[in-house]
């Protein structure tokens, strides 16, 4: 079995979907020509987890998903149907919730002096000073004093161990800290139990948790469990000893107890963490996160001990055969990400399938030094939705969003105010951290000390909201690559341009940081130096995906196809040229990379965002809609502060979203109430993120509750309700048309140089929306049903009945069906764009994959509203496909159909179907 996958099919695992389903799934995905699974985390995570990224332990699988025999008896039913194993892996941080996490914990109960506690990249000696040597818990929902206070607090005792309860989870007490429960139960007792005292001495002669020296950490890592172990059996062998501490834990959490607030605050105080509001943490917080997620708490995988831990079990599988390729999450969290893939390709091995969740700029390309098979594909996505919009029509969507909103939004603008805001509030804490650090360098030498600690944050801010991509790649100890060079000086010059007031000299000195010039005459303390462009970088990601992706993508509305990760919502539309041009690109650098059109990370799935993309070919049609059902449903709309809810831009999003995601047999009875809550959900998470008039900080009650009344006023039964009619007056077009997109979109992504990927479920339509949305539960037995009804239906009759579906699981069961046939064609072949003439050439894309004596033309539509639906047969005129040689057997795997000649008319080619795909079984030169 090849470890390059020919096609692969993600799964989404957890409670609801396990190790067991997925073994019962394998024979529809082997039949439908599927090589891998590709699995999300199914590692041990945080219970209850729906995605698996918050894992607790990389060593264990999650018990939720299945037992070790349930995995294996999975593994060996792949094997049996000779497919492969892809599983997503998460080494930049680990889900910390409710203390479940055993090195988290340990963290939490033994502080600095935990064996862990270089494993997560926490500041012990943070800026402020009450949280020296402690770990800030932003846990409550209220300020700690009226948690306490409120009977927030419940003490336990358990095998051996004394514990603080709060709501849902309990948190460790270090040992010494225990000492004064332990006197008091002492005091209960008549006669003492020497063996109680000898334990109260032991504790008493532990190192103290602020130790970080290494002989006394392995000290108290071994005396620790032994106190635990003799504490378990006094109260075993001495039922009095046992009561006795109840009795002092009942005491103690007794409120009316005059001393009983004051006792448990000095308790608490005295722990190795901070407990306090989860507002605190976006500006206190003393560990790096994913992203703003307070649960979720970064490692330090450069280290090697690190690495080594996390990936035992990672490494045993793949040494056992269950595993042949990994999907490495995040990797711009890392500090370094080079290294880190060179050591995991180093144990893995040559043959191991690597790619990246890498989110790529417009111009950027994956470093070449990288070793890993690419990307998980959201730049194909981009491309492909692109291509579907015509360029002449971008200038009248514009002009119909400006007029619908009353100004003229600027994107880069909203960008840049966007990583502010974020910058401001929920990642406040990690760029002021930078701004610290950066003030330590600057006191390192003379030259620079008069910088002050806000103009040094301030410059920190404004580089990074001026970041053209995620992030830079820079190693401090090596000379700066050009790339990034570029990158930085133009974030500069961006970031000066937008602070005239700010001194220059500030701006130059943060430049001379991250690009140290040669011969420096005025050098700084280097290991700071290299330790804040480490944390620059990391940071850069996060703050550009909150930023973008979570705020941006919220606010500009125009057309929202467009929005999707490592898009670009401006964009204008994509020449047929530029689009040969990507292709023959990833086939010389990157031919297995993944090419992904729905994840679980994607804004829409791709037949969403294709029928999204179809707005683009109706724009007079478009506009006169919106001013129409503006109008329209302007009575449900409700007034607060002065202000119209839903305003202009949610709604005019809104709108896209309902076209996007109407049901094809359209709204009724027995599907409103689930489409109502989905489209209300969807826009309460949209309103959040957007961050204009509520958020996910400070929800604006009224207003959400106004924005929810309002979707099930316009699709609300009845005659009086005109909107839901006039809606779908409109969708049968843009279902229409986005169902060719889909199709389009289907054939480019299984027949471009790249491997395809097939999220869960898209194998036939999947109208889903932003996760939760997309990972509802996919019904197996359908798709197994369709499938297996495809080998005697007739492409013409799926086409009649395009609604169900069958006709995209057409296309894709034949595509999977040709590249397990021909791997070569589809691994190595040359991809070669051909010429289209006549009156639609430019509705035509067409090219050759070739590879020795295999070969397959491909030709698939886009633009084709004015032609029609379905775009088949006369409406082509006279266009055609210049093939590359005079055709003698080319023979159609979608209709069976053999064509000769080298000039391929359209209306013949495409006579039963609107995209077709020949493989060239004979062929002379051309005359």
């Amino acid at each position: 079995m090849n470890d390059t996958p020919t096609a692969t099919y993600r799964l989404q695992f957890h409670r609801g979907f396990t190790f067991t389903q997925a073994q019962a799934v394998v024979p529809f995905l082997a039949r439908l020509g599927i090589s891998h699974v590709y699995a999300s985390p199914f590692f041990r995570a945080a219970p209850g987890s729906t995605h698996g990224y918050d894992v607790c332990d990389h060593n264990e699988l999650n018990p939720e998903v299945g037992t070790r025999a349930e995995f294996e008896a999975f593994s060996a039913e792949l094997k049996n149907h000779g497919l492969g194993l892809i599983v997503d892996f998460v080494p930049n941080h680990m889900g910390i919730e409710h203390a479940v996490n055993p090195w988290w914990r340990d963290v939490l109960e033994n502080g600095p002096s935990s064996i862990y506690a270089r494993f997560f990249d926490i500041d012990w000696q943070p800026l402020k000073r009450e949280l020296a040597g402690k770990v800030l818990l932003p846990v409550l929902g209220e300020q700690y004093g009226r948690t306490l206070e409120g009977g927030g607090f419940k003490l336990e005792f358990a095998g051996g161990n004394f514990s603080v309860r709060h709501g849902g989870f309990t948190l460790p007490l270090a040992p010494q800290t225990t000492r004064p429960l332990l006197r008091e139960a002492v005091a209960l007792l008549t006669p003492v139990p020497p063996e109680l005292e000898s334990i109260l001495t032991a504790i008493e002669h532990l190192p103290p948790r602020t130790e970080t020296a290494p002989d006394r950490i392995t000290e108290r890592v071994r005396e620790c469990p032994i106190i635990r172990d003799r504490l378990t059996r006094l109260c075993a062998d001495t039922p009095a000893v046992a009561a006795a501490i109840q009795d002092v834990i009942t005491a103690w959490n007794d409120p009316t107890d005059v001393a009983h607030f004051d006792r448990l605050d000095e308790l608490l105080s005295a722990q190795s963490y901070r407990l306090s509001s989860w507002r605190v943490a976006a500006e206190e917080i003393n560990y790096r996160r994913f992203f703003d997620v307070n649960t979720l708490a970064a490692i330090r995988m450069e280290l090697p001990e690190v690495f080594t831990a996390t990936h035992r079990l990672l490494f045993e599988l793949i040494d056992d055969g269950h595993l042949t390729g990994v999907r490495i999450d995040h990797i711009d969290g890392l500090a370094y990400p080079r290294e880190y893939l060179s050591r995991l390709r180093e144990r893995g091995g040559d043959h191991l399938y690597i790619m990246v969740e890498k989110i790529l700029g417009p111009d950027e390309k994956l470093a070449t030094d990288w070793p890993v098979q690419g990307t998980t594909g959201y730049e194909f996505a981009n491309q492909l939705v692109q291509l579907l919009i015509p360029a002449q029509n971008s200038t009248q969507l514009a002009a119909i969003y400006d007029r619908f909103l009353g100004h003229h939004p600027n994107y880069r603008e909203l960008v840049y105010r966007s990583k502010k805001v974020v910058m401001e509030s929920s990642i406040a804490s990690e760029v002021n951290v930078l701004g610290m650090l950066l003030n330590r360098i600057s006191e390192s030498h003379r030259w620079y000390r008069d910088f002050t600690v806000n103009a040094l944050t301030t410059a920190v801010r404004e580089v990074i909201a001026c970041f053209s991509v995620y992030r830079t790649y820079i190693d401090p100890a090596q000379p700066v690559e050009e790339a990034d060079r570029r990158v930085i000086n133009r974030a500069l010059a961006l970031a000066r341009r937008h602070n005239q007031a700010l001194e220059r000299t500030v701006f130059e000195f943060l430049r001379d940081v991250l690009l140290p010039p040669k011969d420096n005459p005025h050098p700084v303390d280097e290991e700071l130096r290299r330790t804040f462009v480490l944390k620059f970088q990391q940071c850069t990601g996060p703050i550009t995906a909150k930023g973008v992706e979570d705020t941006a993508f919220y606010v500009f509305n125009r057309l929202i196809a467009l929005n999707e990760v490592g898009g670009d919502p401006t964009s204008t539309g994509a020449t047929v040229e530029t689009f040969h041009r990507q292709n023959a690109l990833r086939l010389a650098a990157l031919p297995d990379c993944l090419l992904g059109t729905s994840t679980h990370d994607t804004k829409r799935s791709e037949d969403t965002r294709a029928r999204l993309a179809a707005i683009s070919e109706w724009p007079e049609e478009w506009g006169r809609a919106v001013r129409r059902w503006q109008i329209m449903n302007r009575r449900h709309c409700r007034e607060i502060e002065g202000e119209t809810a839903p305003d202009a831009n949610e709604e005019y999003l809104l709108y896209q979203t309902l076209l996007g995601v109407w049901p094809c047999d359209g709204l009724h009875e027995g599907n409103r109430a689930e489409f109502i809550q989905r489209i209300q959900d969807y826009m309460m998470k949209a309103g959040h993120e957007a961050k204009v008039n509520s958020s996910w900080i400070e929800p604006n009650v009224a207003w959400d509750e106004a924005v929810r009344d309002f979707i099930a006023a316009i699709l609300a039964p009845g005659r009086s309700n005109r909107f839901p009619q006039s809606l779908a007056l409109l969708a049968e077009h843009i279902t229409q048309q986005g169902a060719i997109n889909s199709l389009t979109q289907t054939v480019l992504k299984l027949t471009c140089p790249g491997v395809p990927d097939l999220y869960q479920g898209s194998e036939l339509w999947d109208f889903s929306l932003v996760d939760p949305d997309n990972r509802r539960p996919v019904d197996f037995a359908l798709r197994q049903q369709r499938l297996e009804g495809l080998d005697q239906a007739r492409p013409h009759v799926l086409l009649e009945h395009w609604h169900d579906g069958r006709i995209k699981m057409f296309a894709i069961h034949r595509l999977l069906q040709l590249r397990r046939k021909l791997p070569r064609l589809f691994f190595r072949g040359t991809y070669t764009a051909l010429a289209v003439q006549g009156t639609h050439a430019d509705k035509v894309i067409a090219f050759e994959r070739r590879e020795g004596d295999e070969a397959l033309l491909v030709i698939v539509p886009r633009h084709t509203a004015a032609l029609g639906f379905p775009p088949v047969g006369a409406v082509w005129e006279d266009t055609a496909v210049q093939a590359p040689i005079t055709l003698t057997g080319g023979r159609d795997i979608f209709t069976g159909r053999e064509h000769t000649g080298q000039h391929l008319a359209l209306g013949d080619i495409l006579a039963e179907l609107p995209f077709a795909a020949l493989t060239l079984q004979q062929e002379k030169n051309a005359a």
